[in-house]
């Protein structure tokens, strides 16, 4: 049995999940194909998914094709649940890109095509919706080729556009993509030896290299097209690959709560084989964090549209997992896996939950922590003092889910404080501090001197050591090490504080002590809860000394618009602080590039059809960080015990004030 573990993927609206029910039924897993609208497919299961007719949780489902076994993973199309297919990306042995035939190549096409590029993935295009007025050929194949990659072969032809008969008809390889990058190939051509056979072994063997990527033409609905994709799928991408017999190693890229409250993992097993009852180690070798090991307690793979249980799964399957209670998407099982880091963005949105008037907070904090072990991008943080919890989001749209999933799922209604730009601090200068044992009214037993430097954008933070390693305990220096990352998470003005090296230049303690004949005397002894104590206030002591400046998360965008709405956009866009930086005329329309801050994105989405006659089409997504250079200075309020007023620190931490 070979395996290939297969992502649809594409633009929301673009017939991803309708392609996906074709697949199933064609494969003979299902007798009927589900509906979008009518909210019947396989893979959108979610009462929320059927009602809004969108994909938002990724789902698998396997079918088979002759002797392959295919494990599809159904992704979300709209930019907001981007994270979701984040995860799904390095899962994959290969994908289909699907496209629409009449609105062409749109804004999530493009991201999306990029980051298979980047990660290697072998790609097919579906051209779909080739039965439905306004689809194009030519002009679709022309918007890939410049808009996505020129490397695109077209498998043949669509006849019959836009009406219930359009088909599509295989037709020869053409050579000329082919032949960039196969010197013999070209060669043979030349000779006048070329076979088709010949070609076909090319095309082959540069899809899997993900040098080239086939093109074919349907539609989901009549099934036009989905026969010659699903011999492409076989023939074309790579199967799975992985040594059963070798160390166990899988990845995580999807957490599920069972009937029961259960947490069920959903792993891709890259090699060794997983068996019930086995201990394995598990964690999130990216953060840093300490494994853990937990005991597998029940397997299920999946088979012919459904999940069967098994005692083991082999490398190259997808399995579901019982028994690791503590697993967290993005965990490695057993040995560490190379990977690729984050392939999108982080979220630039942030909003506070705000509970209605019969709402528990206790069971809002809990189900908030669940959809957050769902989405780890879904960044909690929790503010005890005014009793809010702010959740950092992509888009408007999600955060209309999390407001329904909340509503559905645990019963509790939520409203939303207006969505507010999540910024970052970054040091000004260089700043140090230090306080030592028994001086200025330092009431830890511990020295702490810190110094912030700043570095590169993007660079993260890293902590150094200008003393001895052996000047004092270990514990002592890790305890200051993880105080510095958890002060750094809220700056001067309670942003994160990223892009800087923070060095220890000054450390000392007070060794074990104890009277005669008695135990223990923690007021004569250091322990790591003086040096956690303390760490903060030498922290932001040195950051006023650097000083900080916030940066707002900016958006490059792309506007596409009839050239004639041009003195209209342009007024709008300078309102919104947009800075247009290329404008170009192609013909009958204008093309506008430029960046616009993060909080004004969806304010530039809202106006762009009433500025455009409904003709202009907007992609934006992350760029930069840029620093906030008109109007006040944005903030917000902190939700630790506060080491930027010492005596209100001292007091939370202490009980007592130092004299």
């Amino acid at each position: 049995m070979h395996l290939l573990n297969l992502g649809i993927l594409a633009h929301v609206d673009a017939g991803k999940t309708s392609l996906t029910e074709r697949l199933l039924h064609s494969a003979g897993v299902i007798d009927e194909i589900g509906s979008v609208d009518a909210g019947s497919t396989r893979t959108d299961s979610l009462a929320l998914e059927r009602q809004r007719g969108i994909t938002i949780k990724s789902a698998v489902v396997s079918f088979a094709v002759d002797d392959v076994t295919v494990n599809l993973i159904d992704t979300p199309g709209h930019p907001d649940f981007i994270a979701e297919v984040e995860r799904v990306l390095g899962v994959l042995d290969g994908a289909v890109l699907v496209v629409s035939a009449v609105e062409g190549v749109q804004a999530q096409t493009r991201v999306l095509m990029r980051t298979l590029q980047r990660l290697k993935i072998p790609t097919l295009i579906f051209v779909n919706k080739i039965d439905r007025r306004g689809a194009r050929y030519d002009g679709v194949l022309r918007a890939l080729s410049e808009r996505l990659t020129p490397a695109v072969v077209p498998m043949g032809r669509a006849v019959g556009l836009g009406t219930r008969k359009a088909v599509f008809v295989p037709d020869r390889v053409p050579l000329d993509v082919l032949a960039e990058h196969d010197d013999e190939l070209l060669a043979a051509y030349v000779e006048g030896t070329l076979s088709q056979d010949r070609v076909r072994t090319a095309l082959v063997a540069r899809t899997r290299e993900a040098l080239v990527h086939p093109v074919f033409f349907g539609s989901a609905v009549t099934g036009a097209g989905v026969p010659e994709l699903i011999a492409g799928i076989k023939e074309l991408l790579p199967r799975a690959a992985g040594d059963p017999d070798g160390p166990v190693c899988g990845t995580v890229f999807k957490v599920e709560r069972g009937p029961a409250g259960e947490k069920v993992a959903y792993a891709r097993m890259f090699s060794g084989t997983l068996r019930t009852r086995d201990r394995v180690p598990f964690g999130d070798t990216r953060a840093g964090d300490a494994r853990e090991e937990g005991r597998v307690t029940a397997v299920s793979v999946f088979d012919h549209g459904t999940d069967l249980r098994e005692d083991a799964v082999p490398a190259g399957r997808i399995a579901r997992l019982w028994g690791l209670a503590d697993v967290r998407i993005g965990d490695a099982i057993g040995e560490p896996r190379t990977t690729h880091g984050h392939f999108f963005a982080p979220p630039t949105l942030e909003t506070v939950v705000v509970p209605g008037p019969d709402t528990d907070r206790r069971a809002l904090h809990l189900a908030l922590g669940q959809l957050a072990e769902q989405d780890p991008l879904i960044g909690l943080r929790h503010d005890e003092v005014r009793q809010e919890t702010s959740v950092s989001l992509y888009g408007e749209v999600q955060k209309e889910v999390i407001q329904a999933t909340l509503a559905q799922e645990f019963g509790l209604a939520v409203g939303f404080r207006e969505t507010t730009p999540l910024c970052i601090e970054r040091p000004a200068g260089t700043g140090a501090a230090a306080e030592f044992i028994k001086k200025d009214a330092n009431p830890f037993l511990a020295s702490v001197g810190l110094r912030v430097d700043p570095t590169p954008p993007g660079t993260g933070v890293a902590f150094r050591l200008e003393v001895e390693l052996g000047a004092m305990p270990y514990a002592f220096f890790k305890a200051v090490e993880d105080t510095v990352r958890e002060t750094l998470a809220q700056g001067l003005n309670g942003w994160q504080v990223t892009d800087c090296t923070v060095t220890m230049t000054h450390c000392g303690y007070w060794p074990r002590q104890s009277h005669a004949h008695q135990g223990f005397d923690k007021s004569m002894s250091s322990t790591g809860a003086d040096f956690r104590g303390l760490t903060p206030l030498v922290l932001t002591e040195a950051l006023r000394k650097a000083g900080s400046q916030v940066h707002e998360p900016m958006h490059r965008f792309r506007i596409e618009a009839p050239a004639d709405t041009l003195g209209a956009l342009l007024p709008v866009l300078a309102a919104l602080q947009a800075v247009p930086r290329t404008t170009e005329t192609r013909g009958e329309s204008c093309v506008l590039e430029g960046a616009v801050p993060a909080a004004r994105v969806h304010a530039l989405e809202q106006r762009l059809p009433g500025l455009t006659r409904g003709e202009g089409e907007l992609e934006s997504g992350f760029d930069h960080y840029a620093p906030v250079v008109r109007g006040d200075v944005p903030s917000r309020p902190r939700t630790d015990h506060n080491p930027l007023n010492r005596k209100e620190y001292l007091l939370n931490v202490t009980r007592r004030v130092g004299s």
